[in-house]
């Protein structure tokens, strides 16, 4: 159990970045842990190594019924956020592997590439290793990771590394948002951003995404003005990357807000208010 326990995090991050929900990967360390119970534990050298390939190959075969799931998903799907404290201000850069916005375009790929592309160019696991997970030839994995990076950088968002810069527009967004500067909400979007908010059909949220700084702008406001009263909003961590969590009149969280900033800018911005992929959260 003290040998699981050493590699938890690692592995749920594997989890989550191959499976893109909570729950998923959650599901996934149950299994990987009740098959390391049954395997010889003295004879593995490499005990991270040997339960990075375990959970990868218990995410791979979840993958299939996750993508079946999500095709009669209703309204947009995003993944589940991973909401925590807001980090050190001393941290310079973010973690782009996580955002909500890099795993959105995950879900393009297939199961194979996207476990090769997260294996390989996330946490640095050898090509032949991988190849025994997804069984396919090693130049096969190769290939799959490589057509991976090249949707990844054709879809993927523009994004600033930089922390400090990332929240400064973020705040300003949300005093703008919550004061009804229009002109100011305006001027802290992307004239190309892209609203994407994803209800699962069980509340409401705009079913396709929503494009142009003017038009987002008057939508999030639209929305401050008829539900926002007896509401608060608090700045946290989504995704290793400064958010914004908004709380009900009861302090339960109604919504999560993800933000990519790009050149001061923010260029999307996603948003989960779908109950069932909010209750793991606590606030």
């Amino acid at each position: 159990m003290e040998l699981f326990e050493t590699h938890r995090r690692h592995l749920w991050g594997v989890a989550y970045r191959i499976l893109g929900t909570v729950a998923d990967a959650d599901d996934a360390m149950q299994e990987t842990w009740l098959r390391w119970q049954r395997a010889d534990q003295d004879a593995v050298e490499d005990v991270r190594a040997y339960l990075t390939t375990m959970v990868s190959r218990v995410c791979y075969d979840q993958l299939t019924s996750a993508r079946s799931r999500r095709e009669s998903y209703i309204g947009q799907w995003l993944p589940e956020p991973v909401v925590e404290e807001l980090g050190p201000e001393d941290r310079a850069t973010m973690d782009d592997s996580i955002s909500l916005a890099l795993l959105a375009v995950l879900e393009r790929l297939t199961p194979a590439e996207r476990t090769s592309f997260v294996l390989h160019d996330v946490f640095d696991v050898p090509f032949d290793e991988i190849a025994d997970i997804v069984g396919r030839s090693t130049g096969a994995v190769r290939q799959l990771a490589s057509r991976a990076r090249v949707r990844v950088r054709e879809y993927g968002p523009r994004r600033t590394p930089e922390r400090s810069a990332h929240l400064k527009v973020v705040a300003a967004f949300a005093a703008a948002a919550t004061s009804g500067d229009l002109p100011g909400l305006v001027a802290a979007l992307d004239p190309d951003v892209v609203w994407t908010a994803d209800g699962g059909g069980r509340v409401t949220a705009a079913i396709t995404p929503v494009a142009g700084a003017e038009k987002v702008a008057r939508l999030v406001l639209g929305m401050v003005e008829r539900w926002y009263t007896g509401m608060s909003a608090e700045f946290r961590e989504v995704n290793g990357a400064p958010g914004v969590v908004v709380l009900d009149a009861a302090g339960a969280v109604d919504s999560v807000l993800a933000f990519t900033v790009a050149e001061g800018r923010i260029t999307r911005v996603d948003v989960v208010r779908n109950p069932e992929k909010l209750r793991h959260l606590t606030v």
